[in-house]
């Protein structure tokens, strides 16, 4: 009788190693790409993985595979995956788990560890992923037991994509990979102390009713979180049934479309005029999504003065955590949005929309035009036309990063791809990739400096080789462009540590056709087996272009650029609006 229930038990319970419990956990989480790097201590799940139903793709760093993981689930909305080695296997991938930590991007990194009997002992190749990594994740796990590991692998998908998403870790031992288990995976999860659905309770949205109803120079402020929680049709709905104008973060491009007569485009030191003043001048400020980052408030005490604050958030802990708050409502922004049009009546608002016009009217996003040289704002106008507006733009940090918020229109969602709280250069061109393997027909560009691409160009061999045709835009000016425009504008033109390339140090050398610029990235993408070419005309950025979107190849276009264009409008860290300066020179 034993011996039959043994039997029967293994048959619908089978024995499974470790490392398949891991292949299997992917399956059954919807895994469609894995990005990673192998080596000693994740052998074993590799050779699992060889017989996988879903795509494995090789970085040529651990970064740029959480890089690929993060662009993979902004652009969709899914959880990334990633898998690397013990050791500096694991310690690579720290920046990528802050920089999707920081902007709540769901990822399950996978990292192997030196078995459990060694863990302490200075093996080969042993970190201590979980200590390293806890600042940066939202959770992480060192598995024990490979009874545990069907478990905690649904567990972290689960801990990932819900509440606010985030980063989960799962650090596995060697022998643990090893060991075998008759463990299932769980069909639901259950965990004691993480309860993310959270009920929003119907007196604070019909307190926020009330509030819109009693206002007469209301501002929704929108965050990355109302694309997180695919909320951007019921922010259309809201904005014109109370007709209140419209401003996003950074994070929050493309969540409100931008050729919307409500929409003010982006606020914040790098924000549009008409954004930061009707802020400032608003009597209701509604926070959808957003954290109230530096970068958005300058000087607390001043920002948003008039306004009565509304924030609606998933996460309890945001809300007055920087800027106090009359009102928080917790929950999911989809359902609150929902629950809030059910209740709200249609108002107008026409004078105070008629005012926010006139301040866009009067202060647009501009520069100084030239047909001798390329402006790098002209860059990414012409981006914008020659895709039609339909192009996902991916971002490295810093000059290209504002410009490229500033010049594009954002119309969607998951449109705008970038590094926004902990500004990570070097994640454009990684994160371009997996966006691209997430959205294979849409056309993705890579955004970026001749600063930020050096630091994981060689990703771009990744999307040739996979056959990916991302279009990578280099604007070259020669610096590290945003830290050189803070040592012209606030530290005397003592520009330190900001000179990229020996020969190029003259300005009347930048534009010159005959110096050789270095790195040559021309070279470096062919090398790469890339199509590539260099500009230095305005009349030959939209014909590159569009051949390059034409050719299904990869691509590599290196601009070279008006080398101290300066980011406009610009408030001072820390300053107030009316600190704000807005010349275009």
């Amino acid at each position: 009788m034993k011996k039959e229930i043994d039997e029967k038990c293994e048959k619908e319970h089978p024995f499974r190693s470790g490392a398949q419990c891991v292949i299997d956990g992917l399956v059954k989480e919807g895994c469609e790409v894995l990005f990673g790097y192998p080596g000693g201590a994740v052998l074993d799940i590799f050779n699992c993985l060889y017989d996988a139903p879903f795509h494995f793709v090789l970085s040529r760093h651990e970064q740029g595979a959480v890089h690929m993981a993060d662009g993979f689930a902004r652009a969709t909305g899914k959880t990334g995956c990633c898998l690397v080695t013990s050791g500096p296997g694991a310690t690579n991938t720290v920046t990528g788990l802050a920089t999707a930590y920081m902007d709540g991007v769901p990822l399950v990194c996978i990292t192997g560890q030196v078995p459990l009997s060694m863990i302490g002992n200075d093996a080969f190749q042993e970190a201590d992923v979980v200590g390293i990594t806890r600042p940066v994740t939202k959770h992480n796990f060192l598995v024990r037991s490979v009874d545990e590991l069907p478990s905690i692998i649904a567990q972290a998908f689960y801990i990932a994509s819900t509440g606010k998403p985030g980063p989960v870790v799962v650090d596995i031992p060697k022998d643990i990979q090893r060991q075998m288990t008759q463990q299932p995976i769980p069909e639901t999860v259950q965990m004691r102390a993480y309860k993310p659905h959270i009920e929003f309770k119907q007196a604070d949205v019909q307190a926020l009713a009330e509030m819109i109803g009693a206002s007469e120079r209301p501002v929704l402020y929108v965050g990355g979180g109302a694309i997180a929680g695919e909320a951007s049709a019921e922010l259309l709905q809201l904005a014109h049934r109370a007709e209140i104008p419209v401003c996003t973060t950074l994070m929050g491009m493309g969540a409100f479309p931008e050729n919307d007569s409500l929409s003010l485009s982006m606020l914040g030191m790098h924000g549009s005029v008409a954004a930061n003043y009707a802020v400032d001048k608003c009597d209701l400020l509604i926070s959808v999504g957003a954290r109230f980052d530096d970068r958005v408030t300058g000087k607390i005490s001043e920002f948003a003065k008039h306004a009565k604050v509304v924030h609606i958030d998933i996460d309890q802990s945001a809300i007055g955590k920087s800027v106090r708050c009359d009102l928080g409502v917790v929950g999911y922004i989809k359902p609150v949005l929902t629950a809030l049009l059910a209740i709200l009546p249609a108002k107008s608002h026409k004078e105070w929309v008629d005012r926010t016009q006139r301040w866009k009217d009067r202060f647009p996003f501009t520069y100084p035009a030239s047909k001798e040289v390329i402006m790098p704002q002209f860059v990414i106008e012409q981006i914008c036309e020659v895709s039609n507006g339909k192009a996902t733009i991916v971002t490295d940090v810093g000059q290209h990063q504002m410009w490229a918020a500033q010049h594009f229109c954002y119309t969607r969602p998951r449109s705008f791809l970038s590094s926004g709280g902990l500004g990570t250069m070097g994640f454009g061109l990684p994160a371009a990739i997996g966006a691209k393997f997430a959205c294979p027909d849409d056309p993705v560009v890579c955004v970026t400096g001749d600063g930020g691409v050096q630091m994981n160009f060689q990703e771009l061999v990744v999307a040739v080789e996979h056959k990916k045709p991302v279009v990578t835009v280099i604007l070259n000016n020669g610096y590290l462009g945003m830290v050189r425009q803070w040592q012209e504008m606030f530290y005397g033109n003592r520009y330190s540590g900001v000179m990229l390339g020996q020969s190029n140090r003259e300005r009347s050398e930048r534009i010159d056709e005959g110096k050789e610029f270095l790195p040559n990235f021309v070279l470096l993408a062919e090398a790469h087996g890339a199509c590539a070419v260099r500009i230095f005309k305005p009349e030959d950025v939209a014909p590159t272009l569009k051949a390059a979107f034409e050719s299904k190849k990869s691509w590599v276009i290196e601009c070279i650029v008006e080398p101290e264009a300066c980011v406009f409008p610009m408030i001072p860290p820390g300053q107030a609006v009316t600190a704000m300066i807005n010349r275009t020179v």
